[in-house]
């Protein structure tokens, strides 16, 4: 089979296309026909080195398709289901080995691209809106990058709850994507302060949580722009890791409330993840939640899918797509 394999970490450039053996399952896994691929900024920094795994190893940790094969002890998925995963290395592949309890039927009405699109980072919108921060009807929530993948399903998420949403965005482009996703403020954080443009459009109150998936060019001004006892969500790095934090200035800012959550400890159990995929699966299902699939590039091309993510030059989800 093809996959996109590192033998050592760095840029794009050492991304291989590999020939590999299609892999056998344990007795507890299921090896899925990939049919689709999300690319993601987890994969960047496992790229990178930035998060660690032992070399070489394939690249990617969310796909869908459908089970062909499965271990002695898999109850789970039979053969012939249709499946998404998210949290399983080895994606940017044609098959990968994924442990039976880790894999999520897909619903009638939801595809498999929906599905690999919406894995990741639909149950990170999911956790974010409803569990870091259970965000209420009438609370005002800051959303930085609300046109990247998870925000702009964040920026839904938060729109059917009620709440009212201030986005960042650096383009017309992305605030209009952000304005169709329920955004109700939007500020370019290309054009002004975004502290200042909070402060102002809050009243001087702030905010009560932050999202913020950018990190160290956003993180500390983010501080400054929540109420009293409010919450930053702090939930990945795009610019960068945020320096090191006394937490005594979290007590200077008004008891604020701090947090750095990962998705796996939102889906520890196959209960919870069970449960959190089929709210996401009918949110797209109803209607309410809509996918932007915008960038689908052939597996050979995945070097090219990383350079445009970093570069910004994406918005909603970029796929994979095994010939």
């Amino acid at each position: 089979m093809k996959a996109i394999q590192i033998k050592q970490t760095g840029g794009p450039e050492v991304m291989e296309l590999a020939d590999l053996s299609v892999p056998q399952p344990k007795p507890n896994e299921a090896v899925v026909k990939i049919l689709a691929t999300g690319v993601n900024f987890i994969d960047v920094y496992n790229r990178e080195g930035r998060y660690k795994v032992p070399l070489p190893f394939v690249l990617g940790q969310e796909g869908a398709g459908v089970v062909s094969a499965v271990g002695s002890d898999v109850r789970e998925v039979a053969v012939g289901d249709r499946v998404a995963y998210t949290g399983v290395l080895g994606s940017y592949a044609e098959y990968a080995a994924v442990p039976a309890d880790r894999l999520v039927k897909i619903p009638d009405g939801v595809s498999e691209r929906e599905a690999a699109a919406a894995m990741l980072q639909g149950m990170t919108a999911h956790y974010l809106a409803y569990d870091t921060y259970p965000l209420k009807k009438s609370e005002t929530a800051l959303i930085h990058a609300a046109a990247g993948g998870v925000g702009l399903l964040l920026v839904q998420m938060a729109h059917i709850i009620g709440a009212r949403v201030i986005g960042t965005v650096s383009t017309e482009e992305k605030a209009k994507l952000a304005r169709e996703a329920g955004a109700d403020e939007i500020i370019f954080y290309t054009q002004s302060d975004f502290e200042a443009e909070t402060k102002r459009l809050t009243g001087g109150k702030g905010v009560d949580v932050v999202y913020d998936s950018v990190g160290k060019t956003t993180f500390e001004k983010g501080l400054n722009v929540l109420r009293p006892r409010g919450m930053m969500a702090l939930f990945g790095g795009s610019s960068g890791a945020v320096p090191p934090i006394d937490p005594i200035t979290l007590t200077q800012k008004g008891s604020l409330y701090l947090t750095r959550p990962s998705i796996g400890h939102y889906i520890m159990t196959r209960q919870e993840l069970q449960q959190r995929a089929g709210a996401v699966f009918g949110m797209i299902r109803e209607g309410k939640l809509k996918l932007r699939i915008e960038h689908v590039y052939p597996l050979a091309q995945a070097a090219q899918a990383h350079r445009d993510l970093e570069g910004r030059k994406t918005t909603g989800k970029i796929l994979l797509i095994p010939n």
